[in-house]
C-alpha cells in the first residue's frame, strides 16, 4: 500500500479475463477514483484493455446494486427488504426442510469463475461437507471444463504446462478457436511485442472467422465449424510421414502412440482438406511450421471448449506438442487461455460437481477419504453431483427443489434459455447472491443477497499462467453488502444448527485469510503445492506461480521440464481422438451455422460493462454477422431486421455484412441478453448438447436460419442525465416491442438510447408510459412536430438550453448526430431550427463521428478514416491522433483500416 497526496493505491486483479492483470486502485478509503495497471504485476507490466481500464466506472454505478437483502414469501410477490439475519434463517430454514424431506441431492449451488478462490473454497465445503451433496458446479464449466479433461486425459492433471514468458520465446504460436486480439488484448500485446522482436516468428491462427486474429497470422486456417480434431489429425499424418515427430520423447515419456498412429493414417491431408473447407497444402504448412519449430506455444480458448467434443479437441491439439517434443521448455507447449479471472482458482479447491480440493478425483475413494480427514466430517458423498445444464435439467424435473446463485446469471448465460427460465420458475426455492440486482437471474430470486463486489473484498485469483494474486481491500462495501465467502459461513452456521450438524466448527473463519490458510493446506503434497504461500508473502513478493511448496524460493515457471507426469506410472498418455461433426448439422431448414463469440469491449452478460457508456462505443448493439451473398439471397442489406431461428427458440436482431465470415456461416455476440434487447440473447437459438467427458456444452455452434422482418414502424428514443438509472427503469419494457434494444452513449454525461421496431405503431399509453419513465412530460421544455397521415411524431426536450431528451417515432434519420449532441452537451441555438428536420447528417454538413474505435483516448472512425485517406499509417496515426497509444486494444483494427484503405486508393 503506497500513499499518494490524500489517496491510497490498493493492489488487485482486473475482474474479466484470466489473464489476470494486475490493477492499482486509487481510492480516498471511501470511493474509488481511479485504476491504472500495476507496472510490477508479471501478467500485464502495468497495461489495461478497455474493459479494465474502466472498473472504477463499473464500480461506481450504484444504481445497479443490489443493497440490502429482500424477500418474498410467494412468487407473485414483490421482494421486501429484510434483515440479514431474518434472510439467512429464512434460508436456512428452506433448505433445511428440503434436505430432511427429499435429501441432500434436493439442493444445488450454482457458482462462479468470477468468484475469489476464498469463496470457492467456502462453497465447495458447504455443500460436500456440511450438507452432503456434490451438487455444486459454477459457470467455468460453461467455458473451461474440456481444457481441464484434456489436459488430464493426456498430462495427468488439471496444469497448464506453460506460462505468459514463452510467448517472448516462441518460434512458432499456434491460435486455435481464439480471437485472442479481442478476448484477451492484454496477451495480444504481448504477441505483438514477439513479433516485433522476431520478425520470424510464425503465427498460425485456427478458426472460421477472418478476426482481427487472423489477420495477423501468417497462415490463417478458416476450418468449417466442428472440425478441428480432423485438422490436427491431418497435421500429425503430416509430421509422421515426413519425420518430424521426436521418437526418442515419445518413447521414453508417453503411452499410447501406437493406436493413435494407426487413427491418423486415415487423416491424409488431402481427405482432410474438404472436410475442413481448408488447401491441403495450408495443412502440411501448418504441420511443417509447427514440427520443426525449435519451440511451438498453442494457445487456445472457446473454439475448443465450447463444443460436444471439446475434450477430443484438447487432446488432439496437446497430442502435437506431446508426439514433437514441445513441451516442458521455452516457448513450447499447450496453453489454454482462461475464459474467468478465477476460473482456475474455483478448479484448485474443487468447485465443481466431480472434483474435490486440490485437484482430487470425487470417483476417487482415497481423494474423498483425504479431503474428509482434512475437513473434519465423516465422509465426503461419493454419487456425483449436478453438472452446469444437469442441475438446471433437474430443477425442471422437479429433483432439486432448492437452487442457490453466486455471482453468476443463468438466465442470460446457459444455452436453450427456454429450459433454463422453466426450471427456474418451478424451483420451489431460488437464491441469487449477486452485486447487480437487475440481471436476468434476479428477477427469479425469492431471496436476493447482496454480495461485495471488486474493489470491496479481500481474497485471492489465480490466472492463466497458475500465478495467484492476492486482492487487497479497497473501499467498504456500501448498503449492508458482504462478502461471498462471509455470506456462505453465516449460512452455514445457521444451516448446521438446523440439521444437527457442527456448522460453526467446520467453518470457524473470521477473515478471509483463516479460509485461505485451511484451503493451503489441502494443496499439501499435491501438484499444485501451495504450501509456501501467504497473504503476507504475496505482498511482499508479488504474484506468485504454483507449485510453490513449503521452503520453495519461488514457483514453478514451467511443467514437465523432466518428462515426468503426474499419472500413474510417470508418462504422459496421447489421446486416440477421432473426428465427429457438430452435434447438431445443418440442414435445407437450418442452413447457416451461428457461431457465438466475445466483442472487445463487452464482458459477458454486461452487468458490469453494461453499465459502462464508453463501452458501447465500439459496438452498440446485438447484430448478426452474415457473408452479403447468403444477405442478399435473403433480400437482406446491412441494418434490416431479421428473424433467425433455431430449433430452439428465435430471436429478432439487425443484420450486417462482414467479411469475416465465410458464406454459410453466421456470428453473434453472446453478450446482450434480455436485459439489453428484446428476446432473450443468442441463448434462444443456442443448444444444450454437451461433450460427455467435461459436460462443457456446444455454445460455438448452432443451426439457424434466416428470413427477413419487415417491421415498418420505428422509433428512436434518448435521454441525457441519470442515463444509467434511466436504463435499468426502461429494461422491463423491452419485451413488449417486437425489436427493442437498450444502451448507453458517451462518455462524461451518458445518454441513454433505445431503438424500437414494431409492426405497428405502439399505443398513446405505452407511449406516455416511456415519457413517465424517462422524465419527458413536461411540456413547457419540449419542441413537438407532428405528421400524423405520416405517422411522424417527434418530441425534444430542451433544458438550460440544451437538449436532454428525444422521442423520434415514425422517422428517426437524426438519430445519431442528435445523440452525439446530446452527449457533447451542444447548446441548441444554432441548431433549434434543424433538431426535428429529418437530416441523418448535422446541418453544418460535418459527418457523424461513427464508431469510436480507440475508447481509451475516444478516437472516432471517421477521424481514423480521413487521415488514413491523406496517407497516413500507423506511426502517424500514432502520433496525430494517438489512437493505439494506450491499451493498444485497438491497433489490429486500426491496421485493417490502413490497409484496407491503401487497397481503396490502388
Amino acid at each position: 500500500m503506497m500513499t499518494t497526496s490524500d489517496t491510497l493505491l490498493k493492489s488487485s486483479a482486473c475482474a474479466y479475463c484470466g489473464v489476470g492483470c494486475g490493477v492499482l486502485i486509487e481510492t480516498d478509503g471511501t470511493n474509488i477514483l481511479g485504476v491504472r495497471g500495476n507496472p510490477d504485476h508479471p501478467a500485464n507490466f502495468g497495461r489495461l484493455c478497455t474493459k479494465g481500464a474502466t472498473l472504477n466506472l463499473a464500480a461506481a454505478q450504484i444504481d445497479a446494486r443490489a443493497l440490502y437483502p429482500e424477500l418474498r414469501l410467494e412468487r407473485d410477490a414483490l421482494r421486501q427488504r429484510v434483515e440479514w439475519n431474518g434472510a439467512l434463517d429464512h434460508a436456512a430454514e428452506r433448505f433445511a426442510a428440503i434436505i430432511q424431506e427429499h435429501g441432500a441431492d434436493a439442493v444445488g449451488f450454482y457458482i462462479s469463475g468470477q468468484l475469489l478462490t476464498e469463496d470457492y473454497y467456502v462453497f465447495n465445503k458447504l455443500a460436500k461437507g456440511l450438507i452432503g451433496t456434490n451438487n455444486v458446479d459454477t459457470n467455468s464449466r460453461l467455458c473451461m471444463s474440456s481444457a481441464v479433461t484434456g489436459y488430464k486425459s493426456t498430462l495427468g492433471a488439471d496444469a497448464p504446462p506453460a506460462c505468459y514468458d514463452d510467448i517472448a520465446t516462441t518460434d512458432c504460436l499456434f491460435i486455435a478457436g481464439s480471437n485472442t486480439a479481442y478476448a484477451h488484448p492484454i496477451l495480444y500485446r504481448r504477441i505483438e511485442d514477439a513479433r516485433k522482436a522476431n520478425p520470424n516468428l510464425k503465427v498460425i491462427v485456427v478458426d472460421p472467422r477472418r478476426t482481427d486474429t487472423s489477420r495477423e497470422a501468417d497462415l490463417h486456417l478458416p476450418i468449417l465449424p466442428g472440425t478441428d480434431v480432423a485438422l490436427f489429425n491431418a497435421m500429425l499424418y503430416v509430421m509422421l510421414w515426413e519425420d518430424m515427430l521426436d521418437q526418442d520423447y515419445i518413447a521414453a515419456h508417453t503411452n499410447g502412440f501406437s493406436e493413435l498412429r494407426a487413427t491418423v493414417r486415415e487423416y491424409s491431408p488431402e481427405t482432410v482438406a474438404a472436410l475442413c473447407g481448408v488447401p491441403a497444402a495450408d495443412i502440411v504448412t501448418a504441420a511443417r511450421w509447427f514440427g520443426q519449430s525449435p519451440a511451438t506455444l498453442s494457445l487456445y480458448c472457446q473454439g475448443l471448449n465450447q463444443s460436444s467434443h471439446g475434450t477430443d479437441k484438447n487432446a488432439a491439439l496437446i497430442n502435437l506438442h506431446l508426439a514433437t517434443g514441445q513441451i516442458g521448455r521455452p516457448g513450447a507447449g499447450p496453453f489454454s487461455l482462461t475464459g474467468q479471472p478465477n476460473a482456475m482458482g474455483g478448479r484448485e479447491v474443487g468447485g465443481m460437481a466431480n472434483l474435490l480440493s486440490a485437484h482430487r478425483d470425487l470417483a476417487n475413494p482415497v481423494h474423498r477419504d483425504e479431503v474428509a480427514r482434512l475437513w473434519g466430517v465423516e465422509s465426503v458423498p461419493a454419487t456425483p453431483g449436478k453438472t452446469a445444464l444437469e442441475m438446471f435439467e433437474a430443477v425442471a424435473r422437479g429433483e432439486i427443489k432448492a437452487l442457490w446463485i453466486a455471482c453468476t446469471n443463468p438466465a442470460q448465460s446457459l444455452p436453450n434459455q427456454e429450459l433454463v427460465r422453466a426450471a427456474l420458475q418451478k424451483a420451489e426455492f431460488v437464491v441469487v447472491q449477486e452485486v447487480n440486482a437487475y440481471t436476468e437471474t434476479a428477477e427469479y430470486a425469492d431471496l436476493l443477497l447482496p454480495a461485495a463486489a471488486w474493489g470491496e473484498k479481500e481474497g485471492t485469483v489465480t490466472n492463466s499462467e497458475r500465478r495467484i494474486t492476492h486482492l487487497q481491500t479497497a473501499i467498504p462495501a456500501p448498503g449492508e453488502c458482504r462478502p461471498d465467502w462471509e455470506i456462505a459461513v453465516d449460512f452455514a452456521h445457521r444451516l448446521g444448527a438446523r440439521l444437527g450438524k457442527p456448522g460453526a466448527a467446520l467453518f470457524p473463519y473470521a477473515d478471509a485469510e483463516a479460509v485461505f490458510n485451511e484451503h493451503r493446506e489441502t494443496t499439501r503434497g499435491r501438484d499444485l503445492d501451495i504450501t509456501g504461500l501467504s497473504y503476507a508473502l504475496l505482498d511482499k513478493q508479488g504474484p506468485q506461480q504454483w507449485p510453490y511448496p513449503e521452503g520453495a524460493q519461488s514457483g514453478k515457471v514451467r511443467l514437465y521440464a523432466d518428462g515426468i507426469y503426474p499419472t500413474a506410472d510417470g508418462r504422459a498418455k496421447f489421446a486416440n481422438a477421432r473426428y465427429l461433426p457438430t452435434a447438431e448439422v445443418i440442414d435445407a431448414r437450418y442452413p447457416l451455422h451461428l457461431n457465438t463469440g466475445r466483442l472487445r469491449d463487452q464482458w459477458h452478460g454486461m452487468s458490469r460493462t453494461g453499465m459502462v457508456a464508453r463501452l458501447y462505443s465500439h459496438v452498440e448493439s446485438p447484430v448478426l454477422s452474415m457473408h452479403a451473398d447468403d444477405m442478399a439471397r435473403r433480400g437482406l442489406k446491412t441494418g434490416d431486421l431479421a428473424r433467425v431461428k433455431s430449433r430452439r427458440g428465435e430471436l429478432l436482431v439487425p443484420v450486417e455484412a462482414s467479411d469475416d465470415m465465410r458464406t454459410g456461416q453466421t456470428f453473434m455476440p453472446m453478450h446482450w441478453g434480455s436485459r439489453y434487447m428484446s428476446g432473450l440473447g443468442v441463448n434462444a437459438l443456442t443448444m444444450d448438447q454437451r461433450d460427455p467427458v467435461s459436460k462443457q456444452p456446444e455454445l460455438k455452434h448452432a443451426a439457424i436460419q434466416v428470413e427477413k422482418a419487415p417491421l415498418p414502424w420505428h422509433m428512436a428514443v434518448m435521454r441525457r442525465d441519470n442515463a444509467v438509472a434511466r436504463m435499468l427503469r426502461i429494461q422491463p419494457l423491452l419485451s413488449r416491442f417486437d425489436y427493442a434494444s437498450c444502451g448507453l452513449y458517451g462518455r462524461q454525461n451518458p445518454v441513454l438510447v433505445l431503438r424500437i421496431a414494431n409492426a405497428t405503431p405502439l399505443s398513446a399509453a405505452l407511449m406516455a408510459e416511456i415519457d413517465t419513465l424517462l422524465d419527458m412530460q413536461d411540456e413547457t421544455c419540449i419542441m413537438r412536430y407532428d405528421d400524423p397521415k405520416r405517422g411522424i411524431a417527434k418530441r425534444v426536450l430542451v433544458e438550460d438550453g440544451r437538449v436532454t431528451g428525444v422521442r423520434l417515432t415514425g422517422e428517426v434519420a437524426a438519430r445519431d448526430w442528435l445523440k452525439e449532441m446530446m452527449a457533447e452537451g451542444a447548446e441548441i441555438a444554432p441548431l433549434r431550427s434543424w433538431v426535428l428536420a429529418p437530416l441523418s447528417t448535422p446541418p453544418s454538413g460535418s459527418s457523424s463521428r461513427g464508431r469510436i474505435v480507440c475508447n481509451c483516448l475516444n478516437v472516432s472512425e471517421t477521424q481514423i478514416l480521413t487521415a488514413v485517406g491523406q496517407g497516413a499509417d500507423l506511426a502517424t496515426l500514432q502520433a496525430t491522433l494517438k489512437c493505439g497509444t494506450e491499451c493498444g486494444s485497438c491497433v489490429p483494427e486500426l491496421k485493417r483500416m490502413i490497409m484496407s484503405g491503401k487497397q481503396e486508393a490502388a
